[in-house]
């Protein structure tokens, strides 16, 4: 079962890959660009600049530009990673991800400087995507140093909260999220095309949405720091700031700078845990969604999913039956292990299948091919695996106490290794038991 649910997790990020959605979700009849209800004359512009940003930018923005005009379209590309080559037209950077370095702050002064060089006549394309916080950044205060920025950054990865109150962090102490970089553009035509990494109703924290009006306010993100405890954490530059309470205010809807702004989401968490959901009614199990667990820690989301996998077990006697869930778990780092959420959400539910005594296989892995501080995108695991461990003289409380679920599951040879993906739709998860 552990081979089936592998398996399944490869064919469904085959099939979520970007230059599929791409070729899918974004087609160029005559002289227009066509993205769902989205319609971009791309002959009216003098000139197009494509900016893209994030873990998915390469192969996001080597599919737009097919589809455009070469004589006018020019581009900025900032990636974690190098990518395919692309025209001359267009500059690389290579940011940093979890946190900034010195070629995100680069990007972002160029982007910056680049936009607001364009006119009424002139049209910009954004492609955005997961990790495009880190991957592009600068501090709204330019006194604050890039390793401040970045102890800023390690804080917010570590401190448990959720990814949209760490992105309402960001946007406030950004110069160009929260619409920042669209209010630099305006009042050119902007359209942004994007695969999201967060709630689906939450689509402005995608890369800390520099392209959108940013509904979160100041307040809140005063409210946020104090309430998770992280001021005295942060550098003396960043704490200064809450200490006057001088963080300035992002642009709100309704600002005239989105008068000529549109945008589309292209994939997200939704699209590919119904894609993964499809292959297993392929196989005969019986799946259930729930996605009450999205932002829950570790351990509750276990207890309540595996209840949840226990109601199917008695309402569907004799079958295979199997739940999924998608989004974040909120697991705070408490040693100096190496792993992430998704690891550890296995390992504590292999260590819950043996308390209560069920036969129960479960993988939870990152889309993106990252889970946390380790190069595994997460795990996966069954009754066995405790027991496994144990005969192996391995401590499981140690493993856990110390934050290294991905050394853990080394040992057990059950790691999920995909390498980087270039595509970030949240995590999967995927509880199954019963008949096989």
């Amino acid at each position: 079962m552990k081979d089936t649910l592998r398996s399944l997790f490869q064919k469904t990020l085959d099939e979520a890959a970007l230059e599929h959605v791409m070729a899918d979700r974004v087609s160029r009849v005559g002289n227009y660009l066509l993205v769902d209800d989205v319609t971009v004359d791309v002959a009216r512009p003098v000139r197009i600049v494509v900016v893209a940003i994030g873990k998915a930018a390469h192969p996001m923005c080597a599919a737009l530009v097919r589809l455009l005009p070469v004589s006018k379209t020019s581009g900025v590309v900032v990636s974690s990673v190098p990518g395919e080559e692309l025209p001359a037209s267009f500059r690389q950077f290579i940011g940093g991800h979890p946190y900034p370095n010195e070629q995100s702050v680069e990007a972002a002064d160029h982007l910056l400087e680049r936009l607001s060089m364009l006119d009424s006549n002139d049209l910009v394309i954004y492609l955005l995507s997961g990790g495009g916080s880190a991957i592009c950044e600068a501090p709204f205060d330019q006194s604050i140093s890039l390793q401040d920025v970045q102890k800023f950054y390690a804080v917010l990865v570590t401190c448990g909260a959720n990814i949209v109150e760490m992105n309402v962090l960001r946007k406030h102490l950004s110069r160009l999220k929260g619409g920042r970089l669209a209010q630099a553009a305006s009042p050119v035509k902007q359209v942004t095309l994007y695969v999201s990494d967060v709630p689906p109703d939450q689509p402005s924290t995608v890369a800390s949405g520099p392209t959108m009006p940013d509904e979160s306010t100041c307040e809140q993100t005063y409210e946020i720091a104090g309430r998770i405890g992280i001021v005295p954490q942060l550098p003396n530059s960043l704490q200064r700031l809450f200490a006057e309470r001088t963080i300035r205010e992002t642009p709100k809807p309704g600002d005239e700078i989105f008068r000529e702004s549109q945008w589309c989401c292209l994939s997200d968490n939704q699209v590919v845990l119904e894609r993964l959901e499809k292959r297993i009614n392929e196989l005969g199990w019986i799946v259930k969604r729930d996605l009450s667990v999205d932002d829950m820690p570790v351990e509750m989301a276990v207890d309540e999913l595996l209840n949840r996998l226990e109601t199917l077990l008695k309402m569907y006697s004799g079958k295979t039956v199997a739940v999924t869930t998608g989004g974040e778990l909120s697991s705070p780092v408490k040693g100096t292990g190496m792993g992430g959420r998704n690891q550890a959400f296995v390992l504590s539910a292999a260590r819950k299948i043996v308390q209560r005594g069920l036969k129960v296989t479960v993988l939870s892995a990152g889309t993106d091919g990252i889970d946390g501080n380790s190069p595994a995108a997460g795990a996966v695991a069954d009754e066995s695996s405790i027991p496994r461990a144990e005969s192996m003289g391995i401590d499981v409380a140690e493993f856990e106490e110390r934050s290294d679920s991905y050394h853990f599951f080394e040992r057990l040879e059950d790691l999920i290794v995909t390498g980087p993906t270039g595509n970030n739709v949240r995590d999967l998860r995927v509880l199954v038991a019963g008949s096989t």
